[in-house]
């Protein structure tokens, strides 16, 4: 029953709208047609007069939000795995560089890490297109993968990538008449051979080389865009260990034997090492501990508590230093001048242990001689004649190895032993007669006064020469 009503309140409301009329003629308007004038868009304006010049200029395809990169390029139209000219002469690519950091140069690995703009610019009529007002158009990295670009790549390179914070950073401008620029941000590590014989007066050239990997110079053209002026420096660049000297540009022709010849570019750079570092941290402590092994010819020889930690202490130094040098520095095969000034150093501080124990044996002898002539002089008691004795012996201190004071001589005090025997060949009679004398010098001080000289002296024409070469 319910269900009969509801239909029948349907049936006559369309009778309803059936029987409403509309004036004849009157046609049905959207409803954007009863809007006020004030609501509609400026868009919607009077068309101006047909002699307006703006109605004769032909629309802009660049500039129109309806059209795709691929319409307006062609890109489906080509074949873009193969090189502009395909069949014909080589296509030239031009290359220009801004460097933007030098980061870090290692001894130990011989590398060095350099961020880098890369620019490339070839001409590629596939991609040409009409453009009145717009002089080029400029895509990211996601067209770069549709078209033909150069497959460059570094040579001796140890690790590379393109930076992609926030996104990748590679640009790409296409000029209406078909030329292209493509830029990309690299950084690379590449391997740097480093000649270290004269470590760390040193002077170091190291390479940035650019190939193409695939197309030998019969199908592609790689040259510097602008000669040397292609190759752009940041000012504030420096490094903490280098003088950045120069930077050039160079072209060569590389040859592999199963593929052929290859244009190949190279970014050189010269970098002078600071010593300033090397002064401080290895040269300066090196020379202070051989003058330090040099305050033991001052100290008296009986001294051995002194004179010996002294000199073991100035050599476990020097090794400590030699060790802590190599330890950042690679195991070459050859010397470096740093090495030489070390080993050097280390051996003027073990003679000065050596001349102690030359100067601690020699009067070891000294004593044992001494003691010897004291044994071989006769006994004086008991005997009539005291004046058999021409001579006696000098005070001998109990504390001494067996020296006996001397006066000075020529400004400078000697030690000296002097036996002097007279005896009598009659000692019957009582007269004295022929008497032999024996006179020993030893002067174990001699040692230490030349070392004192000797040692400086040397080690400062070591220091004229060493300098005067690798300076």
């Amino acid at each position: 029953m319910h269900t009969d009503v509801v239909l029948l309140n349907l049936l006559v409301w369309m009778v309803g709208v059936s029987g409403q009329t509309r004036p004849k003629g009157q046609i049905l308007q959207p409803y954007s047609h009863l809007r006020s004038r004030r609501e509609m868009p400026l868009t919607e304006e009077p068309r101006r007069k047909i002699g307006s010049p703006i109605l004769k200029r032909s629309p802009d395809k660049t500039k129109a939000w309806g059209t795709k990169t691929e319409h307006l390029l062609r890109i489906d139209d080509h074949e873009f795995t193969m090189r502009p000219g395909f069949g014909g002469p080589a296509v030239p690519v031009g290359v220009d560089v801004q460097v933007e950091s030098l980061d870090a140069i290692s001894e130990v690995d011989m590398d060095f890490t350099m961020t880098l703009y890369l620019r490339h610019y070839w001409k590629d009529e596939r991609l040409s297109f009409r453009s009145n007002t717009n002089q080029s158009l400029t895509f990211d990295s996601r067209l770069v993968k549709k078209i033909w670009v150069p497959d460059m790549f570094f040579v001796h390179s140890k690790k590379s990538f393109t930076h992609d914070t926030t996104t990748d950073n590679v640009m790409l401008r296409v000029y209406p008449d078909g030329k292209v620029l493509y830029s990309l941000r690299v950084t690379v590590t590449a391997m740097c051979s480093m000649d270290l014989s004269r470590f760390p007066l040193d002077t170091q050239t190291c390479s940035l080389e650019i190939e193409s990997y695939a197309y030998t110079d019969d199908d592609l053209m790689l040259y510097w865009k602008e000669g040397n002026r292609s190759l752009n420096i940041d000012e504030r660049i420096s490094l903490s260990q280098f003088l950045i000297r120069e930077f050039h540009t160079t072209t060569k022709l590389a040859f592999y034997s199963s593929t052929g010849w290859y244009n190949r570019l190279y970014i050189n750079f010269t970098l002078r090492r600071h010593i300033f570092f090397f002064l401080l941290q290895t040269y300066f402590p090196a020379t202070l501990m051989v003058m330090l092994s040099w305050v033991s010819f001052w100290i008296d020889r009986r001294a051995v508590p002194a004179r010996v930690p002294l000199g073991i202490t100035t050599v476990l130094t020097m090794s400590t230093i030699i060790t802590g040098v190599n330890a950042s520095m690679p195991r070459v095969s050859y010397i470096k001048a740093v090495d030489i000034y070390l080993w050097v150093s280390f051996v003027f501080v073990f003679l000065s242990v050596i001349e102690y124990a030359a100067v601690n044996y020699l009067s070891t002898l000294q004593e044992r001689k001494e003691r010897k002539l004291r044994e071989r002089l006769p006994c004086t008691c008991g005997m009539a004649h005291p004046g058999m004795m021409s001579a006696s012996y000098s005070e001998v201190d109990a504390n001494t190895t067996g020296n006996y004071g001397m006066p000075e001589e020529n400004g400078v005090k000697r030690e000296r032993i002097l036996v002097q025997l007279a005896m009598e060949n009659d000692q019957v009679t009582g007269h004295v007669g022929s008497s032999a004398y024996s006179n020993v010098w030893i002067d174990t001080h001699a040692i230490d006064k030349y070392s004192r000289v000797i040692f400086p002296g040397s080690y400062i024409l070591f220091n004229i020469i060493y300098w005067s070469i690798y300076s």
